[in-house]
């Protein structure tokens, strides 16, 4: 509750005003339900808000001018609540809570007569909890496999005409509207839910792109755009603020069809942050997505926003946000207590990888500690970023880029034997020995600049050879210098022309 608390107050510095409270997956059901208490007593572990810590936080929000919109994803990512109502899936139990991530077969079964009392009962439960007018019922990635293997099921389809599992769904999703509507609420859904045969007063939500929400937007839908707006994606400002939801495919809709574009949304996912990091994956950069939300399509001058991103970023501290003031402590925790500067100065220029390549290794559980180095490395390197402006106007800015660069290819000798006796930054030896070395290649490459001589050949392929694995990640980290001390090797090769 703290950690929404302090979120819910930037998001109003903000003017962000919706807040899309994400309550149920495969890895837990976290609401208490007084109806059908086994959904969290046996579906999260005991971690789960009490109803009247959401009364808490609903009244919290309200008196900041944000609404708050809960989603109960379903038919699919529902494992969590099979474990205590395993009647309700689509194949024979026992469930158990799913511990790792991605689309899951479990799926309930929309031919059961007896699901639909059951959730008109838990949907009436939370629409009385809930003040809004919206109710999510999520409905993406639904991958059918538990659909197809039931023979039941499928003579169900049969016999009401519905050639494929995406037209069980909207049988589905239609069931679930009557629900929805007959508890006062306009229903909300992922964009996989979009079907000719649904009314026209539902909204679709498009995490696919402009085209979804474009063809939604077309058959008569209100819609919001969560694509482009992705923060755990690990992306930088300038690529969320460059992202409207009126360009692209909707760039062509008609007036009468782009005012059903109700907006945007960011969305936080939350399978690889902590309370201790979750901050820091949010801000500052919400605030860019913000400003997009908020502001005319022309106004995409980046070099602004980020001066203007910087001062907001401190002015988040004043709220209670804790994206800088957990940095140093994390930092602190890696290096046992010992001096943190060294570590730093790398740390600043690293980022986790991007999109879901974290989790591919499989290696991810819902119970992995979120302690290393790629946990506390900040989603945008601003001193990558600041170095990379630096070389682009590189005869303005040679002594400063030649420090830089010094201090750089110093790190690894200070940091490398403390690294080695941490079991935590042991993973990363390999990413201060590399930034090291790219900081002597930069050195080198600036040394033929200022000389007007042009790097021979083979120094250019042995560079690119070290510049090519360099771009590669390791402990699940990208070195973001690498585009820039290319650029260098690029200049002195060609002699500075």
């Amino acid at each position: 509750v703290p950690v929404i608390k302090r979120n819910l107050d930037a998001m109003a510095a903000l003017k962000l005003n919706v807040f899309h409270w994400h309550l149920s997956d495969d890895q837990g059901f976290r609401i208490e339900s007084k109806k059908f208490p086994r959904l969290q007593e046996m579906g999260s572990d005991g971690r789960y808000f009490t109803q009247q810590q959401v009364r808490e936080v609903i009244d919290y929000a309200r008196d900041r001018g944000i609404r708050i919109v809960p989603e109960f994803d379903m038919p699919g990512h529902t494992t969590a609540w099979f474990v205590g109502y395993p009647t309700l899936a689509s194949a024979p139990g026992p469930y158990t809570i799913e511990r790792k991530w991605g689309i899951f077969d479990p799926a309930m079964d929309p031919t059961k007569e007896e699901l639909y009392p059951f959730l008109d009962t838990l949907i009436g439960e939370m629409a009385a909890l809930f003040p809004d007018e919206y109710f999510h019922i999520g409905g993406d990635e639904v991958n059918g496999k538990q659909w197809d293997a039931s023979p039941t099921i499928q003579a169900f389809m049969r016999e009401h005409g519905l050639k494929d599992n995406h037209d069980l769904q909207a049988y589905f999703n239609q069931r679930v509207l009557m629900i929805v509507q007959g508890h006062g609420k306009k229903m909300i859904g992922w964009d996989e839910v979009l079907h000719p045969g649904l009314p026209k007063d539902i909204v679709i939500h498009s995490w696919r792109g402009q085209k979804s929400l474009a063809d939604a937007a077309r058959q008569g839908y209100m819609g919001i755009l969560s694509y482009g707006y992705y923060l755990d994606h690990i992306r930088p400002a300038s690529f969320h603020y460059a992202n409207d939801p009126l360009e692209g495919a909707t760039a062509d809709l008609t007036d009468a069809e782009k005012t059903r574009i109700l907006g945007g949304e960011a969305c936080m996912w939350t399978e690889y942050v902590s309370p201790e990091n979750v901050d820091s994956r949010i801000w500052p950069r919400t605030a860019a997505i913000a400003e997009r939300f908020w502001s005319p399509q022309a106004v995409k001058d980046f070099d602004s926003m980020y001066r203007r991103l910087e001062v907001v970023s401190h002015k988040l501290d004043w709220i209670g946000v804790t994206h800088r003031t957990s940095y140093p402590l994390m930092l602190e925790r890696l290096t046992d207590g010992g001096p943190t500067e060294p570590l730093r100065k790398l740390a600043d220029l690293l980022e986790p990888v991007k999109f879901y390549e974290r989790g591919q290794s499989g290696d991810y559980t819902s119970r992995t500690p979120l302690n290393r180095l790629v946990d506390t490395a900040r989603p945008e390197s601003h001193a990558a970023r600041k170095f990379a402006k630096l070389v682009e106007d590189f005869a303005a800015n040679r002594d400063e880029i030649r420090n830089k660069l010094a201090m750089w290819r110093d790190i690894s000798v200070a940091l490398v034997p403390a690294m080695r006796q941490a079991s935590l930054l042991q993973e990363a030896v390999p990413l201060a020995e590399d930034v090291s070395a790219l900081a002597a290649t930069g050195l080198e490459a600036m040394d033929y600049l200022e000389r007007g001589e042009a790097a021979p050949k083979a120094w250019v392929d042995h560079q690119n050879e070290l510049l090519t694995r360099t771009e590669k990640p390791r402990a699940a980290l990208l070195i973001m210098i690498v585009p820039s001390i290319r650029k260098l090797v690029e200049m002195a090769g060609d002699g500075g022309q």
